[in-house]
């Protein structure tokens, strides 16, 4: 009988120890959400020798510009590549062009133009060392230091 009062006793005290424990958090309470305001890193990609921004390249640059509204851009590094194919002096240039469009469109979207270096590399490490030209160097890559207001 002494075991069965005790039994009973225990599971009544462990029952009621479940109804103090503490409710479980919303997931909203304890994950936070990042901010668009941070560094971003994109490309943008050409065909071969053009500087002309293509409708996808234009597509990531709207992307990126909304997410960024009402951020604090900080530093915009527009950096441009061209593959190994043709003279190197013509693949600065054509890498300058790169980075001068795609620097316009973002100073179109609003974008603030001091914050902007530009640089070009042209073709200076787009060959592999088994001897293949690298496409994928027809790009501009963008780096945005961006801050919360």
């Amino acid at each position: 009988m002494l075991r069965t009062i005790l039994l009973t006793g225990l599971t009544a005290g462990v029952l009621a120890g479940c109804s103090l424990t503490p409710k479980t958090p919303d997931r909203a309470d304890i994950v936070a959400q990042p901010s668009p305001c941070a560094e971003k890193r994109f490309e943008v990609y050409f065909a071969e020798n053009e500087a002309r921004l293509t409708n996808p390249a234009l597509q990531a640059i709207g992307l990126t510009a909304t997410q960024l509204q009402g951020c604090d851009i900080r530093r915009v590094r527009v950096i441009g590549l061209a593959d190994a194919q043709g003279v190197a002096a013509d693949n600065v240039d054509l890498s300058q062009r790169r980075a001068v469009s795609v620097a316009e469109a973002l100073v179109a979207a609003g974008w603030p133009t001091p914050a902007f270096e530009l640089e070009a590399i042209g073709s200076e490490g787009a060959v592999t060392s088994q001897g293949t030209n690298e496409p994928m160097r027809r790009r501009t890559e963008v780096v945005v230091d961006a801050a919360p207001r």
